[in-house]
């Protein structure tokens, strides 16, 4: 290999992307805009579920029941109704998405140490969303019932009871369990490989399209030269791309960084250069650059958000389906930023997926070099 013939065609590239300032702009303002989108638009997070009461007795208990549910966040009191018509019409105009229906004898049946039945009206048109809203409820009527059987025994025996179990929950490493905390890390995951496989994918096939490959074709290049040349320019715009990702995420969604920022920056590295030899792949084999950008969103963009465990649970994906993540290069990189971000661990702990990304890169760059091999020669 040739240094100067390499540095040569870093610099060619190099001064495309300078007369190109609309793709450089591109380059750096659409990770900007698709991480502030994801960033502030995707969230997990369910709170202030609108919840409307059909209060039939209005007793003291049943206002008192009703108060533990307007007195969390996760659940926004829209007013009262007075028939299941009025249920109906608010969860069909979503102006609720629970319904809580007290019947006339609620406080009676409380007061005597009776069970008074609650019927909690849910939309489920959302499941997902249906089932954590069933839990709250759940979670809020078991308190409850906690609170009036330890009243009742108070008042019967003059004594104050002691609960078996002392639960003490603590949550690690995302202590208010906002969704936005490993959202954000994976979204930067799914953001740079499409962004480097789209850069990359259409330096080959621009070259065939403008008829400049034959004189390259001429040139003593060789295919390694060639390759990683063009490589070494949009090297440098991703890791621009992954410096401000890092910083909007810090700074801007205050996501905890714990752990190393140079190794985050060097698997991060490893990733952009595997992804955007990727795209000089997929370049070299389509030479069309319609073609070829197509081709680098179905198998970059899909592929990481769908498959390498950011969006979706990859525990609770079908067999198959699990088997195919296992070559997806995005799931490694979502579980190393996530583990850098917000666990805080090293090498010791996540060294397994640093070793596929360079074996990853590795591979791709090799059959890059051999493809493009096949075409000079």
């Amino acid at each position: 290999m040739n240094l100067r013939r390499l540095w040569a065609v870093a610099r060619k590239e190099t001064l495309h992307i300078r007369r190109d300032p609309r793709s450089l702009i591109l380059a750096v303002g659409i990770p900007m805009l698709m991480l502030l989108m994801f960033g502030y638009a995707l969230t997990l997070d369910v709170d202030r579920v609108p919840f409307v009461v059909w209060d039939q007795g209005r007793s003291v208990e049943s206002r008192e029941f009703t108060v533990r549910f307007t007195a969390t966040r996760y659940f926004d009191f829209r007013g009262t109704v007075s028939s299941y018509a009025e249920v109906e019409r608010a969860i069909d105009t979503r102006e609720a998405m629970l319904a809580l229906v007290l019947p006339p004898d609620f406080g009676q049946k409380i007061a005597a140490g009776r069970a008074a039945g609650v019927q909690a009206i849910v939309d489920g048109s959302d499941s997902n969303t249906a089932g954590i809203v069933l839990g709250y409820t759940s979670a809020i009527t078991t308190t409850y019932n906690q609170q009036v059987a330890l009243d009742q025994i108070r008042r019967s025996t003059g004594l104050a009871p002691t609960a078996a179990l002392d639960l003490r929950p603590r949550v690690w490493f995302n202590a208010d369990l906002e969704s936005r905390n490993f959202i954000v890390p994976g979204i930067m995951a799914v953001i740079m490989g499409l962004i480097a496989a789209l850069l990359t994918s259409l330096t080959i096939a621009r070259e065939w399209e403008r008829g400049t490959m034959e004189q390259l074709i001429s040139t003593p290049v060789k295919p390694a030269e060639l390759i990683l040349g063009k490589l070494l320019p949009y090297s440098a715009i991703g890791l621009a791309n992954l410096a401000i990702s890092v910083v909007m995420a810090v700074f801007l969604f205050h996501v905890p960084l714990r752990g190393s920022v140079v190794l985050l920056f060097s698997v991060g590295m490893v990733f952009v250069v595997g992804t955007l030899a990727q795209g000089v792949l997929i370049s070299t084999i389509a030479r069309q650059q319609l073609l070829a950008s197509q081709m680098a969103m179905i198998s970059t963009f899909l592929p990481a958000f769908l498959l390498s465990g950011f969006a979706f649970a990859i525990a609770n994906m079908p067999l198959p389906v699990q088997g195919i993540t296992y070559i997806v290069p995005a799931r490694y990189f979502v579980a190393l930023v996530k583990g850098i971000f917000l666990r805080g661990v090293g090498l010791e702990i996540l060294w397994a997926d640093a070793v596929f990304l360079i074996v990853f890169a590795a591979v791709v760059i090799g059959v890059s070099i051999r493809k493009t091999r096949k075409v000079l020669g």
